[in-house]
């Protein structure tokens, strides 16, 4: 299969084009600048040239596919195009800057979707696209099965959940994978990596209350490989949770932080977890543990991967400033 990446040079999505290719797929990679493209081509995939918010290169990179894996996203307001960044600023949406920031990037993925779908509309070509498994309730285990809930942290990737099921009524094989709140392995530059930053500029490893509140958590390898098997195997309509750990309490990540920086771990309020963490301390205050009990029975995938704590315990990448 001829598989259009997006997202393609980024901590997950570079992955998945060694899986992809690793099983004998051909691999056409989004590319928005030159660094990109050669890092592609050196991968053994092509590259595409274009980005999330040219539109029309979507379209032809999709065109030009058997299937599509959708993983670019963006992650921060100094990384948005220009035409987001403007949209946020001119922007009627009510709310400060970092509420409508939020809401464009939500917005953003939705368009580069729709532009893709239209492409596959009628065809029964794969299109996988990513959400969160934040965008569910929170305070319970949450399965596939679940639709988002509009109050989540993450409901801002509810429309394009919404869109991929409407394309699965159009003719076309969507499937959602939902990732938890962390993804780590090397290369990670997520939430983790922040949290341990922010830990040692602060000489203290900080969690909310009595620290039961949980995070789901799976490894960049196992999280690859389910995007493979959603890819190739994913019903039309489908939910899936790249899911290896359902819940691990915030306290326990905590602590392994103060372990390895060998600085105090101390218990806050959710107004001090705010000042200490800045935008992450809402996120890390949330209880929002998940499932992957219906997508392992599905499709097949088993999780083989080393967990968060251990990743933590044993890797220096993590700790290494």
């Amino acid at each position: 299969m001829r598989v259009f990446v997006t997202g393609a040079t980024g901590f997950i999505g570079s992955a998945v084009v060694r899986e992809l290719l690793g099983a004998g797929h051909q691999v056409l990679g989004l590319a928005r600048s030159l660094a990109a493209a050669q890092a592609l081509v050196a991968a053994g995939a092509e590259a595409h040239t274009g980005s999330l918010d040219d539109l029309e290169s979507l379209r032809t990179g999709a065109a030009a596919a058997d299937g599509v894996i959708h993983l670019a996203y963006i992650h921060a307001f100094s990384h948005a195009p220009l035409a987001t960044r403007l949209r946020v600023l001119l922007s009627g949406w009510p709310g400060g800057i970092a509420t409508r920031f939020i809401a464009a990037i939500g917005e953003a993925d939705r368009r580069a979707v729709a532009a893709i779908g239209d492409v596959l509309l009628g065809s029964d070509r794969p299109l996988v696209v990513t959400s969160g498994v934040g965008a569910l309730a929170a305070g319970r285990l949450t399965s596939e099965d679940e639709a988002g809930d509009p109050h989540s942290v993450a409901a801002h990737r509810l429309p394009t959940e919404a869109l991929a099921a409407a394309l699965a009524a159009q003719g076309v094989r969507t499937a959602v994978v939902r990732l938890p709140p962390t993804v780590h392995g090397d290369g990670d530059t997520g939430f983790v990596p922040r949290l341990i930053d922010i830990a040692r500029k602060k000489a203290v490893s900080a969690y909310v209350g009595d620290g039961h509140n949980r995070w789901s958590a799976v490894h960049r390898l196992d999280a690859v490989r389910l995007f493979r098997l959603a890819l190739e195997r994913g019903e039309a309509g489908a939910r899936y949770h790249g899911v290896a750990e359902p819940g691990i309490p915030t306290k326990a990540i905590a602590e392994v932080i103060g372990r390895r920086l060998r600085v105090p771990v101390v218990s806050q309020s959710r107004p001090e977890a705010a000042r200490h963490y800045g935008f992450l301390g809402p996120l890390f205050a949330t209880d929002n543990p998940g499932s992957s009990a219906l997508t392992q029975e599905r499709l097949g995938w088993h999780p083989t991967q080393p967990g968060l704590l251990a990743d933590l315990e044993q890797s220096a990448r993590y700790f290494t400033s």
